[in-house]
């Protein structure tokens, strides 16, 4: 028997600096190594890398909406503070965010510049208003309730 665990997520993109701009500024991950203009590697500092960008080329077509394939990638963040930063970075940077509260996890769900979907979300199961499993709920996160974890 042997165990796995995810080590990376490989992604193709349109523009390379784009992209590499976007999961600099958003995720806060950096480039541990560059492959000509064809690939980037990032990390949040843990290893080599937790995102890979290919470069495919401004004409690639884009996934069609209801097809299989890659719904999101999901980047933990460690608390409600750091959530709500990340909420305010994106929203001030004109990306559009879906907050929701899963009960287990504050999460919010937006899209990469070539439309991969991406998550940031923080484990609220051992907060007082947790739950230890999700059972399919999807509430409302209002924008004041995330606010109120930032400093005044």
């Amino acid at each position: 028997m042997y165990d796995t665990r995810i080590g990376h997520a490989h992604l193709k993109v349109r523009d390379l600096e784009r992209s590499v701009a976007f999961y600099e500024r958003f995720l806060r991950l950096h480039v541990t190594e560059r492959v000509g203009d064809a690939y980037v590697f990032l990390t949040g500092g843990a290893f080599h890398h937790e995102i890979a960008l290919q470069n495919v080329g401004t004409e690639a077509p884009s996934p069609a909406p209801h097809s299989t394939g890659l719904y999101h990638v999901a980047f933990e963040v460690p608390d409600r503070k750091a959530f709500a930063e990340a909420f305010e970075a994106l929203r001030a940077g004109g990306v559009d965010v879906a907050p929701v509260d899963h009960l287990i996890s504050w999460a919010m769900y937006f899209d990469d510049p070539d439309g991969n979907g991406l998550e940031i979300y923080c484990d609220t199961r051992d907060d007082p208003d947790g739950a230890r499993l999700w059972h399919g709920r999807n509430l409302p996160l209002p924008a004041e309730k995330i606010k109120a974890y930032l400093p005044k």
